[in-house]
């Protein structure tokens, strides 16, 4: 499995990516919240199949991360913990590889390459992609004037 990295998570937890990126946020969540069992597969019955105790499932440290996406050490809290419940627990491990490769193709379908040239630019210029939730709030005032 390819590591969850923390940027890709605060950056799900932030909204980054539009519609694909609360999409895949919203998957990851749903599967944290699944019960958590360490051993064989799940409700095999055997005796590895018991609730680990003294390891987070990962949802504290999701709803941390929601609560502040901004911040990275959140972020890299939340990325050890899956990896550790995904060391723990096989049939976790499986779903979180599955949700990981979703999210990161849902990701790849756009890429964004800004560029700005040609002179000189007067006034605001944004670049980026997906933007959502943002006001922008533009005052024009004139160019100077050319002595």
């Amino acid at each position: 499995m390819d590591p969850i990295t923390a940027a890709a998570l605060a950056a799900m937890a932030g909204g980054v990516g539009g519609e694909a990126g609360r999409h895949a946020w919203q998957g990851l969540s749903a599967l944290v919240r699944r019960p958590f069992r360490r051993g064989g597969t799940e409700g095999a019955g055997g005796a590895d199949d018991v609730v680990a105790v003294g390891v987070s499932s990962g949802e504290p440290e999701l709803v941390a991360l929601e609560e502040a996406p901004n911040d990275p050490a959140r972020a890299q809290v939340l990325a050890t913990a899956l990896g550790v419940r995904a060391a723990l627990d096989s049939s976790f491990a499986r779903l979180l590889d599955e949700w990981w490769q979703q999210a990161r193709a849902a990701d790849a379908g756009g890429t964004t390459h800004n560029h700005i040239g040609g002179g000189t630019q007067s006034g605001e210029v944004f670049q980026g992609r997906d933007f959502s939730h943002v006001t922008l709030t533009v005052h024009r005032t004139a160019p100077p004037s050319a002595s």
